[in-house]
């Protein structure tokens, strides 16, 4: 087993049945399906059901059609249970009732459903960094917040501004003004570990938590490949250039809706030219220094990242072959 076989957000249960999408007989019986189950969100926050000490992602269906919905439901798949649905519920329905309190890294405020005091509002971050929920609902609901994303910030065409409606099961917008189809996007980002020797290139920004390194990342852009982004980015930000460029593993990350590609690459060189506007911080790290910060026993406090983040399995995964 290697550090990216149980990444977080990643292993997601659900067949997701595009197949059925253009079928409206057999999306009619997913629907009506008395075992049909709901994954809900309030904007970017999943709607959890007390499940005695804990909490569990999934609701029936029948349970929330009460509860007034700002988008129609979207077939998320089914698994030997029945079919999961994503469901964006309208913000009237949230009390702004909060408590706990938001980190660099966590936002642990709690909300609730107006009238329900059985449902709790919380931060999918919060829940993953908490082992708060299984593996699956948290893949689950990976899935689910990125397409509810999309469906609340594309209720527009982009080509002619007229009102889009949801179809295909929620995996396609249609304009109704002038047919224009939409599709729902996920953002590529590539993260690299920069390698030179027995060391490895890392940086902070200002936002980490206090003493947290971490990987340089950054977007894929137009008409670039994978190696030629992660070139260009670490360039960018630290002024090291690489030679060859691998991929590794890739981790769902839906904040909104990132794909983060895992890199290796080695550095031609230890020379970093910092750009001071993307990193506060940027500087090489020794393999027994970052053993010690993943371990959390660095001798001047520096940490790793987090391990619900997939820099921390590039890590684990340098520290595991050398």
């Amino acid at each position: 087993m290697t550090p990216f076989d149980l990444m977080v957000f990643s292993g997601n249960p659900l067949d997701r049945l595009s197949e059925k999408r253009d079928d409206a007989a057999a999306l009619t019986a997913l629907l009506e399906n008395a075992g049909a189950r709901v994954a809900a969100f309030v904007g970017a926050m999943p709607v959890l059901r007390a499940n005695g000490d804990g909490f569990a992602a999934l609701h029936a269906l029948d349970d929330l059609r009460a509860l007034p919905a700002a988008e129609a439901p979207v077939l998320l798949g089914r698994d030997d249970e029945g079919p999961v649905y994503g469901l964006l519920l309208a913000d009237s329905t949230l009390a702004h009732k909060t408590s706990g309190a938001a980190d660099a890294f966590v936002d642990h405020h709690e909300s609730a459903i107006a009238g329900r005091p059985d449902l709790h509002v919380r931060d999918l971050r919060a829940l993953a960094v908490e082992n708060a929920l299984t593996r699956d609902e948290i893949a689950i609901l990976a899935q689910a917040k990125t397409v509810l994303h999309w469906h609340a910030n594309h209720r527009f065409c982009a080509r002619c501004g007229g009102k889009t409606v949801s179809t295909q099961a929620g995996w396609r917008r249609d304009c109704e003004n002038c047919g224009a189809q939409h599709f729902p996007r996920t953002d590529p980002v590539v993260i690299v570990l920069v390698t030179h020797g027995d060391s490895c290139l890392m940086g902070r920004q200002k936002q980490f938590p206090p003493g947290m390194y971490s990987c340089l990342a950054g977007f894929v852009e137009c008409g670039e490949t994978l190696e030629e982004a992660a070139r260009r980015e670490i360039l960018e930000e630290s002024g090291v250039r690489l030679g060859a460029v691998e991929v590794l593993a890739s981790q769902p990350w839906p904040f909104p809706a990132s794909l983060m590609i895992g890199c290796r690459a080695e550095a031609f060189s230890r020379d970093i030219v910092m750009d001071a506007q993307e990193l506060e911080d940027c500087r090489w790290f020794s393999r027994e220094e970052v053993r010690a910060m993943v371990a959390g026993s660095h001798p001047h406090e520096r940490k790793a990242p987090h391990p619900i983040a997939i820099a921390r399995g590039l890590l684990e995964h340098w520290l595991a072959t050398a």
